[in-house]
């Protein structure tokens, strides 16, 4: 271990492990005090390599009307989102396996100059195609900083305190979506809305320096055989999830879902997927290798993961119009509905070692699944059109059960693996949960839609929007509309509000039934000095 850093996959051996497979702290005290003041530095550039990512996907939001009004290209703004989107979700499974054949600190220093000379191509922006594209070059620096961060911090921390840096890394996520719409606002209406971009690099560079510096890993023999990347099969899962995922996210925006747009995307993706099977069942390094799936712990906890990717959607995308068209509040006031789920999130990630160390992984998991599901089918009973506070009550229960939920399982599954998997295993989860949020955006948006679409063929009153469209615009400025016309618009939103989160509420059954059936009872985790050696953990 070098003085001045922290060596990422050392092995601590002044510890030991007890019988949950928690790590027990170093023999003397200024061997922990070392090994702590070694990882600050590190610590701390995981954090802004984590805040770099998270806050990119809230700040543009605000600036939009800003955007659109210098450059033009409204029909396509969507694209700024969903470009940046498809890259970070389908280079996630290529950067972890890079970082397992290659190390992480290559990948993540790539992953932070790519993200940074993406930000100072989107400022430069001359039109809108062109700054789609640069974001398209932010994402793949972006897939990089979201895998291998996590990773890293698998890596440094053992056991027992792992779920320290991972409410850490939550907390900074949580004030980053908290703080992007508000700082994207501020900058686009007071300065320009390139500095949304610029103001990465001060923060990009102090990031990249702390981890040139401060992070060392281990030397490790080298291989008889000189590793190849398997570059056919990462192209062949940039092509297969690029075509998925815009099938996933413009269908039924930019074109009907049963239109020949989609069908045809959905077809390339199934047809490109299929290669990728034959592809990665030949290579010799598969960048998804088939034990991800083999294994059933790592494989519980992808599809766990996925499905609750898909239940997010339904707070994050779909709560807000409810505060705002049902309440009646501002965007501040139905911002802070929603971003009360961020302070009970990273507090319960942080108390749920306390859990898991008791009762074991699967079982902390379970507990905190089925609080989920109570809270979301809890939704749907909440009066009409009720007051604030009964919202944003059951969005920190739902923080506290997340919160709950995810830490163990990804703590548990880095800790099934060796330095050599984890990359590979901890990109599979992020990816799984990515493309489980994509398609819950399709999915719950497509039965809002039928919902409103409904309630307006049917409606008992005159004066009514047409469309969709012309529903939304009613919405925002009601004074064109009777009152009861205005009533039976916001109760038609609260019904498909409804009707999305017992959606999700599905969702979340379904995550439960994967972690009560398919999880392991006990999670094989390696001793934390052999890194081969199985102990279990329940």
């Amino acid at each position: 271990m070098h003085r001045e850093g922290t060596s990422v996959g050392s092995k601590d051996r002044t510890g030991g492990t007890d019988s949950t497979g928690a790590v027990h702290g170093a023999a003397t005290p200024e061997a922990a005090q070392d090994t702590a003041r070694g990882r600050r530095p590190v610590a701390a550039a995981l954090m802004l390599g984590m805040g770099l990512a998270a806050i990119d996907g809230t700040i543009v939001a605000t600036a939009v009307p800003q955007i659109v009004g210098d450059l033009g290209g409204f029909a396509v703004f969507s694209w700024l989102f969903s470009g940046y989107l498809l890259a970070v979700t389908v280079t996630l499974p290529v950067y972890g396996k890079l970082s397992d054949t290659f190390g992480r600190k290559p990948v993540l220093v790539a992953g932070i100059i790519l993200f940074l000379v993406g930000s100072v191509l989107c400022a430069a922006a001359w039109n809108m195609a062109a700054l789609i594209a640069f974001r398209v070059v932010q994402g793949l620096g972006g897939g990089a900083l979201q895998g291998t961060v996590q990773t890293i911090a698998a890596d440094l921390y053992p056991l027992r305190e792992r779920p320290k840096i991972q409410a850490k890394l939550s907390t900074v996520w949580a004030t980053s979506a908290v703080a992007g719409p508000a700082v994207g606002g501020l900058l686009a209406a007071y300065a320009d809305w390139r500095w949304i971009f610029l103001i990465n690099l001060p923060v990009g560079a102090v990031a990249l320096w702390l981890v040139v510096r401060h992070l060392h890993e281990p030397a490790r023999p080298r291989p008889a055989v000189r590793p190849r990347v398997d570059w056919a099969g990462a192209l062949a899962i940039f092509a297969t999830g690029a075509l998925l995922l815009t099938a996933l996210v413009q269908g039924g925006v930019a074109w009907p879902w049963l239109s020949a747009p989609s069908l045809g995307l959905l077809g390339a993706s199934a047809a490109t997927a299929a290669l990728t099977v034959v592809i990665e069942r030949r290579a010799a390094e598969p960048v998804i290798p088939g034990w991800v799936w083999r294994r059933r712990t790592i494989a519980s906890v992808n599809l766990a993961l996925g499905a609750m990717g898909l239940l997010m959607v339904a707070p994050t995308v779909f709560l807000p119009t409810y505060a705002q068209s049902v309440l009646g509040l501002g965007p501040i006031a139905a911002g802070f509905v929603l971003s009360v789920m961020t302070l009970s999130w990273p507090v319960a990630a942080a108390l749920s070692d306390r859990v898991y160390n008791r009762i074991g992984f699967r079982r902390t998991a379970m507990t905190g699944m089925s609080g989920t599901l109570l809270v979301l089918l809890c939704f749907p009973l909440l009066p009409y059109p009720g007051a604030a506070w009964q919202p944003a009550l059951l969005m920190l229960l739902l923080g506290a059960t997340l919160g709950l939920f995810q830490l163990p399982l990804i703590v548990g599954v880095q800790s099934t693996v060796g330095w050599t998997e984890r990359g590979t295993t901890t990109a599979s989860v992020l990816f799984c949960r990515q493309v489980g949020q994509s398609l819950g955006a399709a999915l719950f948006g497509a039965v809002a839609n039928a919902t409103l679409a409904s309630r307006l063929a049917d409606a008992p009153v005159t004066g009514l929007p047409g469309d969709l469209d012309g529903m939304s615009h009613a919405l925002e400025e009601p004074g064109g509309l009777t009152a009861e016309a205005t009533d039976y618009l916001r109760r038609a939103v609260d019904t498909a509000v409804d009707h999305v989160f017992v959606g999700a509420g599905v969702a979340a059954g379904l995550a439960l039934l994967v972690v009560v059936f398919v999880a392991p009872r006990r999670f094989p985790v390696l001793d934390e000095h052999e890194d081969t050696a199985p102990a279990s953990q329940g």
